[in-house]
């Protein structure tokens, strides 16, 4: 069989060709051939599998030394070697979310006058969930409690029992006794349990997956996780916030400077997700946060049925004009009726109050 020149086999395995170089000079990937006068590479189509399975192990973020090691090793071996890599991962992950959390929490004290700038709160909230126009199920799930607020977004098929498995998984944090720093940590350790609980709702003949954002309280500290296409979006004196960052393909566009926002808000592959619970063959990784909650704060968590297609000058003002969280819920859910609704609509609406 002919053999590739670095870039036909740079292209066909998907990495680069200084990769390609890097994994020569290591010892993870040798050329079946060098021309003696050029230094160039040559690759034969049977080293494909061996290049791939280099570029998903350096995707985990696997050192070369680690892969070596792998690559070595029988199919078993190399999945039990995998999986003890990411659990090291995981663990060390957690411990370092839990000492992030404290310095959060010890900074933002610090900077905080007395108790009268963090007054006892109760929450105020509202919950509604959907269906979009000529929609004949419904993959959406909105939660909310004194200590948790929780929307996440189903595919089709097996969606609405990934999404509902997804929000059940976190309800046995409003039973935990800990302060939020300790519930950051927990959310770092226990997602890839949420993930497995997804991948096992579906039937084995359909994939399960789903979105998740979500806000466990602990009096005015929240910790927030969020996964996919799913939103927090905070009101604060008068000004409105985007606390999370889509997980979708449009938005690494509009990252790299390939597509502006509004491009992306049009592009056909805009709920194209690049994250989610149940997808995929490796571990998701959350976003994780810690915040302190203002008497005054009104936080609304939704699905992208209302926010792609109610635009945010127009969620600003509905958030904006005051009133209890069912009759603003409402109103949100009205804005997505009259913009024609064409997926499910999921929305918790948070008011924080002294007292």
């Amino acid at each position: 069989m002919e053999l590739l020149t670095i870039g036909a086999f740079a292209r066909a395995a998907r990495l680069t060709a200084k990769a390609l170089r890097l994994y020569d000079e290591v010892g993870l990937l040798t050329p079946a051939a060098v021309d003696a006068e050029s230094g160039y590479r040559f690759y034969h189509p049977d080293q494909l599998a061996h290049a791939r399975l280099i570029a998903r192990l350096r995707h985990i973020g696997m050192p070369l030394a680690d892969i070596h090691t792998v690559c070595g090793l029988a199919p078993d071996a190399a999945a039990a070697a995998v999986n003890a890599y990411w659990q090291r991962v995981a663990a060390d992950t957690a411990t370092r979310a839990h000492h992030v959390a404290r310095l959060v929490e010890h900074l933002s004290r610090k900077g905080a006058t007395m108790s009268d700038t963090h007054p006892t709160l109760t929450v105020r909230y509202a919950v509604r969930c959907d269906p979009g126009l000529g929609r004949d199920s419904n993959e959406d799930v909105a939660y909310a409690g004194d200590r948790l607020l929780a929307v996440a977004d189903g595919t089709r098929g097996a969606g609405a029992a990934a999404s509902t498995a997804a929000v059940n998984a976190l309800k046995a944090l409003e039973l935990a006794d800990k302060p939020a720093v300790d519930l950051l940590a927990m959310l770092a350790a226990t997602i890839d349990d949420v993930d497995r609980t997804v991948r096992a709702a579906g039937p084995d003949d359909d994939q399960a997956a789903t979105t998740l954002t979500a806000v466990v309280r602990r009096g005015s500290q929240l910790a927030l996780v969020h996964i996919g296409d799913t939103r927090v979006y905070l009101l604060r004196g008068g000004d409105l916030a985007q606390l999370t960052q889509d997980h979708t393909w449009v938005q690494s566009q509009v990252d790299h400077g390939k597509l502006s926002p509004d491009q992306a808000a049009a592009h056909p592959q805009r709920a194209l997700l690049s994250r989610a619970l149940g997808a995929g063959g490796q571990p998701v990784e959350a976003d994780l946060a810690l915040r302190t909650a203002l008497a005054g704060d009104r936080y609304l968590l939704c699905s992208d049925g209302l926010s792609a297609v109610v635009s945010r000058p127009d969620l600003h003002t509905a958030l904006a004009e005051g009133g209890a969280p069912e009759a603003t819920a409402q109103r949100l859910i009205d804005l997505a009726y009259a913009a024609g609704a064409p997926d499910n609509i999921a929305c918790v609406v948070a008011d924080f109050v002294a007292g």
